[in-house]
């Protein structure tokens, strides 16, 4: 296997920059930038030379030996002066020496999943938690990095091959009588598999969305203050505001933090009857994300007005006219606007409330996949026969493996790896 290197740090000046350097000959590689090398794990101060000799920094360099880094490879770790120039220097004489290659993006975290120092799971919680901008984000993506799923899971499958283990040993005793009756056992084990999966498919919608993002759409019709509210809320001017009706038209998206939670608040098309056919089809397309994002608020202008659409559970419906009526919220002055925010937090963390672990379709199809092969052996379990039952169960099993990498694991490698960054 190669030996590759990349810097692991941010591109750009700073206090320190690190640069990693794993494979079969990253120690015989590092010699000959910085001779003696220091004792596994230990970190010692290091002189790195160019080829010619020329000295290129002070570093301090550390070395993991093989089985006892992040790639499951030899590792070699030089931290420099993160100087733009001494970084592009170091890098020019790591790949002078012609014993290794850049880097592709996430080809370390691969290697470790590839040596078995992390499981599909711990890879995907990995690039989450890379990804995460709030504080929601980042508790999910550890809960993922750290095992949880997988040790879900695992405890799934070893219950599963248990219970097809003891419909097989009906099979074997097919011509005489079964030393005791298995079915019991079997049928606990199986509901309690069935309860696990269901419980965490249900879950799976809100732990997505914590993912990604929630959406809140800013709805109305025209001229109640949609924009005025979004830019308000994100402190610059996301939207053009005017007092023409019609003037937003297309979408405008804004990623804010509301106490932890990722939000995108959409700002709308104002909801009316139109002619003209480019508004028209804005206002489609506001009534169709706001009926798609997991919360809503609905503007009026006047408090006694009607919501432009039929509230739904857990919207919230707001006068934007405080300075002429007294009630609501204002924009302009920013009353009401902090309670608005709460409100919002407020709805958002009931979806929180219960959380499960499956944040990915790829992962809430294996086990809707799972589930239905053990409801279908649950349902004959005493009419058909235990052959076909266990096919089911390893099926199911199957399915089950799948999210932590154990099959079909290529197919969705290049994916996953897409959104890491160079030296990860």
């Amino acid at each position: 296997m190669d030996t590759i290197f990349a810097l692991a740090t941010a591109q750009g000046k700073a206090g320190v920059a690190v640069i990693r350097i794993s494979g079969p000959q990253s120690f015989e590689l590092s010699t000959i930038l910085c001779g003696e090398l220091p004792l596994d794990r230990k970190m010692g101060v290091r002189s790195i030379r160019a080829s010619d000799g020329t000295l290129l920094d002070q570093a301090l360099v550390l070395l993991f030996s093989e089985g006892r880094s992040f790639t499951g490879e030899a590792t070699v770790e030089l931290q420099l002066h993160g100087s733009v120039a001494v970084v592009r220097a170091v890098l020019a004489a790591i790949s002078d020496t012609g014993l290794a290659r850049v880097a592709e993006p996430g080809e370390f975290t691969r290697r470790a999943l590839l040596n078995e120092r992390l499981d599909l799971t711990q890879v995907e919680g990995l690039s989450d938690l890379i990804e995460a901008e709030t504080e929601v984000q980042r508790r999910e993506a550890m809960r993922s990095f750290d095992g949880a799923l997988r040790d879900m899971i695992e405890g799934l499958r070893a219950n599963l091959i248990r219970a097809a283990a003891l419909l097989e040993a009906t099979i074997d005793f097919a011509d005489e009588e079964v030393p005791e009756n298995v079915y019991p056992e079997v049928e606990n084990l199986l509901k309690d598999a069935t309860k696990t999966i269901s419980s965490e498919i249900s879950r799976s919608g809100a732990a997505q969305s914590v993912r990604k993002g929630f959406e809140v759409a800013i709805v109305g019709p025209p001229n109640v203050g949609k924009s005025t509210l979004l830019n308000t809320l994100a402190g610059r001017e996301a939207a053009i505001t005017s007092e023409i009706a019609g003037t937003t038209r297309d979408i405008v998206e804004v990623r804010m933090d509301i106490q932890g939670l990722p939000v995108t608040f959409l700002d709308t098309a104002g909801v009316r009857e139109t002619d003209d056919p480019i508004e028209k089809l804005g206002v489609a397309r506001a009534v169709e994300r706001a009926q798609a994002a997991e919360l809503r608020v609905i503007l009026l202008e006047r408090p006694d007005a009607d919501p432009i659409m039929p509230p739904c559970n857990g919207d919230i419906v707001v006068s934007t006219k405080h300075d002429i009526y007294g009630v609501g919220i204002s924009s302009l002055n920013g009353t009401g606007l902090n309670e608005l925010l709460s409100e919002i937090s407020d709805r958002l963390g009931d979806l929180t409330a219960d959380i499960g672990l499956i944040s990915r379709e790829r992962d809430r199809v294996a086990l809707s996949e799972s589930y239905s092969r053990l409801c279908l052996v649950q349902e004959n379990l005493l009419h058909m026969p235990s052959e076909l039952l266990t096919a089911e169960i390893y099926g199911a099993v199957q399915s089950l493996g799948a999210v932590i990498g154990r099959v079909g694991v290529e197919d969705v490698l290049d994916e996953i790896f897409a959104s890491f960054c160079l030296g990860k």
